[in-house]
């Protein structure tokens, strides 16, 4: 009995209660306001400095976004062009943002990108909003194991390491400036967290329809993936909240509709709009959005099983990985988002073990207080849990920059569980557990910092001097002054974000374009600079680098950013490669990212703008090419639509050789430019192949530039 009590619940110290001057709880009130500023000024300053440097990012979505303000069907649908021949292949919610900023601000790297660093602030604005509830709500259960501490101030450091880790997770840091749909999906599955911790505090169903539709706004943005985490919203609700099992099952029946009905009207929209009044539904080998969902972006991404795309399974595309336990912790995606895991991950469990009290007979209050804890330190490690055991074991597509979904849980498990544990420092087992957190993230730092030497390497040495010693001062926490015992938390703290505040900085100096995109100085053959693999999206090693707007190289070309140092550093390990000035389009911006065909644009001369700009206005679509990659460069550029055929992997039916001929026969399209990829992909139509083949058969070559050319107006 007695070693129970010193670890889960030490007797309260008596203490007599002190009456705060006015004029102090002002200054802490101020202080509280002033760190909470700065943690969303400073993320927004990390997120939109020197924005613009990226370009149009991933030109692929980029188009979409041009076509969806140039057009309202091709907005609503997510067309890749304004002449509405096929949608990209994901929902278009993500674009709807974009395509409406560019409407309002024309076309520009900043419209485009902007949006999606707001989105960033906005999730750790939600992040600390939720923990810092949670905390507040919950503090009954940790008064007597805490109670010279204010619970207003506990709630807001608490919360503040939860959005500070967030922030400076560095795939956060990289995808918040990039204009892949994961910017909104992280955002609306924090939103859903957020919307269930409230739910959970009294049973409001209110709240609860109010995280399903953010996760059917979710699927809106990205498929299925926004339904991962909803077993544990679900189980967190069951668990969290007091009420009879039938309210809570009628509750969860209304919360499910919501999630049916936020998401399914789009897709019963376009199931019942004839095919021939809508784009063809791209990534897709039926037309079919439910196609879509369950295969491509759904079981497919599973089982590898991706009919149309480059390959199958762990093959699926360059970037693609090897799936395994430690997919998170190996490779370019360790670096990227590993650095507090195996932290969060103790302190959660152990944060668990400390609020296994049983609730029986326990005032209302605390009970109450209790709920509401565990069920936010299971809600963000469940998320946590699930996610990265479905990104470690996947058979598909996988690509790093998925991870950034794991960043709003990996702070919340991290800060939450955290709170409970270092609330019940005088336990021995919670100073273990944060001696242990402090300790093994300092050990796990030196390991990802020495993969990218130079200054990387130096500073992952002077992590684990600080962590240690933080560590050993976490054990001596309950007999150390407060003021000593806090100083340890923060060092140990500081110490743990220091690793990925460097990835951040280096990966915001970084101009990244492209479809395969990564964070931080270390690529997935090891120590180099981060981008991409092997020359896909930022050029790897060996790889072709495109130049960025304002002249700053892609890695493996001639730039100026190094590798295995911090930006602005020099570094004899320069990766060698080719560097190649990006086309410019409006606003003088990069419409491509790197090698042209399947993941990234291609050049866009200006001799071959000029020819798609003469008479443009008399044609649906100036130009038709192979892969949505190649038609969104010449399509920014020129800034008129250009027929993507097959989509982005040229292996979509669309348009079929009959339709082609069809259009052309009309005077629908312009001309067409010889592409780099095309014929069956894993399954795929050959369409692509049958009418490259069609216009050498019928129409004369021409060259503009580099770039071979068919006017499809004049036969033969």
């Amino acid at each position: 009995m007695g070693m129970t009590a010193s670890v889960i619940d030490p007797p309260a110290r008596p203490t007599a209660p002190i009456a705060e001057p006015a004029p102090a709880r002002r200054r802490r009130d101020w202080l509280r306001a002033g760190t909470y500023a700065a943690l969303l000024v400073g993320t927004a300053v990390l997120y939109l400095w020197g924005l613009d440097q990226n370009g149009y990012a991933n030109s692929f979505y980029s188009a979409a976004a041009q076509a969806g303000s140039q057009d309202w069907v091709a907005w609503f649908f997510g067309s890749s062009d304004a002449g509405n021949s096929i949608t990209v292949d994901k929902p278009p919610a993500s674009l709807w943002l974009m395509g409406l900023s560019v409407r309002i601000f024309g076309l520009s790297s900043w419209s485009i990108l902007v949006p999606q660093a707001l989105l960033g602030v906005g999730s750790v604005a939600v992040l600390y909003a939720s923990v810092r509830r949670t905390v507040l709500r919950g503090w009954p259960a940790l008064e007597r194991v805490a109670p010279r501490s204010d619970p207003a101030r506990f709630a807001h450091w608490t919360a503040l390491a939860a959005g500070a880790a967030l922030a400076l997770t560095p795939v956060a840091t990289l995808m918040f400036r990039f204009n892949n749909p994961d910017a909104l999906l992280v955002f609306l599955l924090t939103l859903s967290s957020y919307f269930t911790l409230r739910a959970t505090e009294n049973g409001s169903r209110r709240w609860l329809l109010a995280a399903g539709v953010a996760i059917g706004f979710g699927f809106l943005t990205k498929m299925l993936q926004a339904f991962l985490i909803l077993p544990i919203l679900v189980l967190v609700y069951i668990v969290a909240t007091k009420a009879t099992w039938k309210r809570k099952l009628v509750d969860l029946l209304i919360a499910f509709a919501a999630v049916v009905v936020s998401s399914g009207w789009y897709v019963a929209v376009v199931e019942l709009t004839p095919a021939s009044l809508r784009p063809y539904i791209g990534g897709s080998q039926n037309n079919s959005i439910l196609e879509l969902i369950i295969g491509y972006n759904g079981l497919g991404r599973i089982t590898g099983d991706e009919v149309g795309s480059v390959g199958g399974g762990n093959q699926a595309g360059p970037g693609t990985g090897t799936g395994g336990l430690l997919r998170m912790f190996t490779d370019v995606s360790g670096g990227m988002v590993s650095w507090l895991i195996p932290a969060a991950l103790v302190l959660g469990i152990v944060a668990l073990v400390l609020l296994g009290r049983r609730l029986k007979g326990m005032e209302d209050d605390r009970a109450a207080g209790y709920r509401l804890l565990r069920g936010g330190v299971a809600l963000w490690l469940g998320w946590l849990v699930i996610t990265a055991a479905v990104f470690s074991f996947m058979s598909g597509i996988y690509h790093d920059y998925y991870t950034v979904a794991l960043a709003p849980a990996i702070g919340g498990t991290l800060a939450l569980g955290g709170g409970v544990v270092w609330a019940h420092r005088q336990g021995w087992v919670a100073r273990i557990a944060l001696a242990a957190a402090a300790i093994g993230s300092a050990i796990w730092a030196v390991v990802l910092l020495q993969q990218a030497g130079g200054l990387y390497a130096m500073l992952g040495w002077g992590v684990l001097a600080v962590g240690l010693v933080a560590g050993a001062a976490l054990v001596l926490a309950h007999r150390l002054p407060r003021i000593l015992a806090s100083a340890a938390l923060v060092a140990a703290l500081a110490a743990g974000l220091a690793g990925p505040t460097a990835y951040s900085i280096q990966t915001a100096a970084t101009a990244h374009t492209g479809s395969i995109v990564t964070a931080g100085p270390v690529t997935s053959s090891g120590g180099g600079f981060g981008g991409g693999r092997g020359g896909m999206g930022q050029g790897g090693p060996g790889g072709t680098s495109q130049q960025a707007p304002g002249g700053q190289g892609g890695p493996g070309g001639t730039g100026n950013l190094p590798q295995g140092g911090f930006p602005g550093t020099s570094n004899s390990g320069q990766t060698t490669g080719t560097s190649q000035q990006a086309p410019t389009g409006q606003d003088g911006m990069s419409t491509g990212g790197g090698m042209g065909g399947l993941l990234n644009g291609t050049d866009a001369s200006s001799e071959l703008v000029a020819l798609l700009s003469e008479n443009a206005d008399g044609f649906t679509w100036v130009a038709a090419t192979t892969g949505s990659q190649n038609a969104a460069s010449y399509q920014l550029a020129s800034g008129y639509a250009v027929m993507p055929i097959g989509g982005f992997n040229g292996s979509d039916p669309s348009p079929t050789l009959e339709q082609f001929t069809q259009y052309v026969a009309e005077g629908k399209i312009h001309y067409y430019i010889a592409g780099s990829i095309g014929g069956q992909q894993n399954g795929g139509s050959d369409a692509a192949s049958e009418i490259a083949t069609w216009v050498e058969e019928n129409f004369t070559a021409q060259t503009v530039g580099t770039t071979t050319v068919y006017d499809l107006t004049e036969s033969e």
